[in-house]
């Protein structure tokens, strides 16, 4: 398979488009990221203070250039979620192969960032049905995880649904040795 840094692929079906993030996506994306009810459920883990809780759009047009330049230094790939029937940007889908000492080496992080509206079981099964049974393939891990907070019981039901279970371990921050809890796991069939 082709790495996603040389060729990102696109992923949908007749409701969503998951495409590359671009910096015409910077106006639906605002919508997203200042959406109070949208940001606790947000993974900000090891991502050095940073909420994503944008409230001036000048913060969303310099977090997508960030993810532009990840994207490039091969860090991470951020796919923006389009809902077909709106034509509009309701969300990104971040995942990066992560290397660490600590039981999530070598796995694949997926981080969703979902518009408060499109957080149902429903809307988050589908979208991640289009990703997840790629992941392991594309980007060469054994294993993705995926955190989920413990009062997201959408977003539990969905990746429980997928295939994914609790783990007790702990994520170990790479920039500070923070230790991080709450994430699901689904190892590679």
């Amino acid at each position: 398979m082709i790495s996603p840094y040389e060729k990102c692929p696109v992923f949908e079906n007749e409701n969503y488009c998951l495409r590359l993030i671009d910096a015409s996506d910077a106006q639906d994306l605002f919508l997203v990221y200042s959406d109070e009810k949208a940001v606790p459920y947000f993974n900000s883990d090891n991502c050095n203070g940073d909420t994503f809780h944008y409230t001036l759009q000048e913060h969303m047009q310099g977090a997508i250039a960030a993810w532009q330049q990840e994207y490039k230094n091969h860090g991470f790939v951020r796919w923006t979620i389009l809902d077909k029937k709106t034509q509009h940007a309701v969300g990104t889908i971040e995942l990066f192969r992560r290397r660490a000492d600590d039981y999530f080496n070598d796995c694949a992080i997926l981080r969703l960032d979902l518009r408060s509206d499109y957080e149902r079981e429903s809307a988050i099964y589908e979208l991640l049905s289009l990703i997840v049974p790629q992941t392991c393939e594309l980007f060469a891990c054994q294993m993705i995880a995926t955190k989920v907070k413990p009062f997201a019981a959408a977003r539990r039901a969905a990746v429980e649904k997928l295939g994914f279970a609790a783990s007790t371990e702990i994520l170990v921050g790479g920039h500070d040795q923070k230790r991080y809890t709450d994430y699901y796991v689904l190892h590679k069939r």
